[in-house]
């Protein structure tokens, strides 16, 4: 795929947090999430996938999300808390 049509089908934002490799690959799984919602959303209102669909897969993408950012154990204090 030639470089302006996969910048145009998977933009992706500049990354302006703590440059830790955990929080690049979080800001990564962010950008993907953000971007299939947006196509679940489009074809959901161009009546391609219905309201329950949509709304299952959504879950599952907010629990890869979750599950993505236990893993890298962002937002967990270093105190163990």
């Amino acid at each position: 795929m030639d470089q302006p049509l996969q910048c145009f089908l998977y933009p992706r934002s500049r990354y302006y947090g703590q440059v830790k490799p955990e929080q690049l690959i979080f800001n990564a799984n962010l950008q993907e999430f953000a971007l299939r919602v947006e196509y679940i959303s489009g074809l959901h209102t161009g009546g391609r996938l219905s309201s329950n669909d949509a709304l299952n897969q959504i879950d599952q993408l907010w629990h890869q999300l979750e599950r993505s950012r236990q893993q890298l154990r962002i937002g967990i204090s270093e105190g163990g808390g």
